[in-house]
């Protein structure tokens, strides 16, 4: 990420986003478990939330710089946060009752990479497990935010294939102002 979106996703405007609009819209309705993987948790802005919401709380961050942060700071809490690539997860098959991924696909450096990261969510949830998350859709400031900066746009409409096609059922795609939320089930 480059400087003004390191510090965004760090701001005080942020959190406040997350917590009052951004993640209340993403999982209202879905039912996570008590065992919840977060992916691509940044600076961990969403995990402060999510930490007091689910009793075990796991984080996998592909940063070393934000992963060495986020472990330090989450030390003694309900957290685990591990230092890896979201599309090769050192986690065993059916680890997680639910996954969470918030405002980070646009991130990832290819659409390949992207469904590769579906896939192995897919892998890791328990049968039964959710996966939900948001995402953000392009506009002018958007664009801005990430000059000079990794952004592969994630297009709303055929996302809910791309979920399907990492085995996914139950998939709902909605879009928002200025972003987009899914939800998808790791068949029973």
């Amino acid at each position: 990420m480059n400087t003004y979106h390191r510090w965004y996703c760090r701001s005080a405007k942020w959190a406040r986003q997350l917590e009052e609009t951004v993640l209340p819209w993403v999982i209202r309705d879905y039912d996570l478990g008590a065992d919840v993987l977060e992916i691509g948790p940044g600076p961990g802005l969403a995990t402060d939330i999510l930490r007091v919401r689910y009793e075990r709380l796991t984080c996998i961050e592909i940063d070393e710089k934000l992963a060495t942060s986020l472990i330090e700071r989450m030390a003694g809490t309900n957290v685990q946060v591990h230092q890896g690539d979201a599309t090769a997860m050192p986690f065993p098959d059916a680890s997680f009752s639910g996954a969470i991924s918030m405002t980070m696909l646009h991130h990832v450096p290819s659409t390949e990479l992207q469904d590769r990261l579906l896939a192995e969510t897919f892998r890791v949830l328990r049968p039964g497990g959710v996966f939900v998350g948001s995402d953000s859709t392009v506009n002018l400031k958007f664009r801005l935010y990430h000059v000079f900066d990794t952004m592969t746009l994630v297009d709303p409409d055929p996302f809910a294939k791309r979920l399907g096609a990492a085995g996914f059922t139950d998939v709902a795609v909605r879009e928002g102002k200025g972003a987009f939320r899914f939800r998808a089930k790791k068949p029973a």
